[in-house]
C-alpha cells in the first residue's frame, strides 16, 4: 500500500496541529509553510472539514481510497459513525504498536510490521493496516527480540503512556488488546463530527 513519505513537518504546519508529537520544527514556526503561509486564510465550512479529515489521513498515514473504505465500514457499523472511524483507524497494527510504546513514531511502527517483526495470536503478520480484535495477543518475533528498536523499546518503556485498552509486558514487549478503544481514550486532535459532514454531502 501506498503511503505519503513526504516532509510530515510541512503537512503538521499546514494543518496548524503538530501531527508527530513533540516536532520541535513546527514549534518554532506553527504557521503555514511557503511565502504567504502567515496571510490570512478565509476559513469555509468545507476548508474545516476537509481539514479535519487530513489530520486524521496523515495521523494514522492513510491515503484518500482507503479512508474512504474506512468511513463506509464506519457508516455499516452501529454506534456513531465519526467514533466508529475513528475506533477503525486506531485498530490498526501499526497504531497499535506505536501506542503500545514499543515504536517512538508510528511511522516507525508501520516499517517493523512491514518487516514482519511481529506475530498476532501466534501468526506473522506484516500488513500495517491489519484490524486488531479484542483479546488479541501481540508478539515480537523471538528472532527480532535482540535488535536495536526492540531493545530500546525495553529501555525507555514507561516514558509514553499506554493506553489502558492495552497492557503491555515490559519484558518481552507482549501487547495484550482488553478491548478496542472508546472515543475518550483516543486523543487525536480531530473532530469527527465535520468528517462525517463532509462526506454526509
Amino acid at each position: 500500500m501506498a503511503r505519503y513519505t513526504g516532509p510530515a513537518t510541512r503537512i503538521s504546519r499546514r494543518l496548524k496541529v503538530d501531527l508527530i508529537g513533540g516536532d520541535q520544527a513546527f514549534e518554532r514556526r506553527p504557521y503555514p509553510p511557503g511565502q504567504h503561509g502567515r496571510g490570512r486564510i478565509k476559513e469555509s465550512e468545507y476548508l474545516l472539514q476537509s481539514q479535519e479529515k487530513q489530520k486524521a489521513r496523515y495521523t494514522y498515514g492513510v491515503l484518500e481510497r482507503q479512508f474512504v473504505r474506512y468511513y463506509k465500514e464506519a457508516v455499516r457499523r452501529p454506534g456513531k459513525t465519526g467514533e466508529v472511524l475513528l475506533q477503525i483507524l486506531e485498530s490498526r497494527l501499526d497504531n497499535v504498536i506505536y501506542r503500545a510504546g514499543i515504536a517512538r513514531t508510528r511511522r516507525q511502527a508501520r516499517q517493523l510490521v512491514s518487516h514482519g517483526h511481529f506475530l498476532v495470536n501466534g501468526v506473522k503478520v506484516n500488513v500495517p493496516s491489519y484490524q486488531v480484535s479484542k483479546w488479541d495477543i501481540i508478539d515480537v518475533k523471538p528472532k527480532s527480540m535482540g535488535m536495536l528498536p526492540f531493545m530500546a523499546a525495553k529501555e525507555s518503556f514507561g516514558e509514553r503512556p499506554v493506553p489502558a485498552w492495552l497492557q503491555v509486558v515490559p519484558s518481552n514487549l507482549r501487547v495484550l488488546v482488553h478491548q478496542l478503544p472508546e472515543r475518550a481514550q483516543i486523543d487525536v486532535p480531530v473532530q469527527e463530527q465535520l468528517i462525517v459532514e463532509l462526506y454526509s454531502k
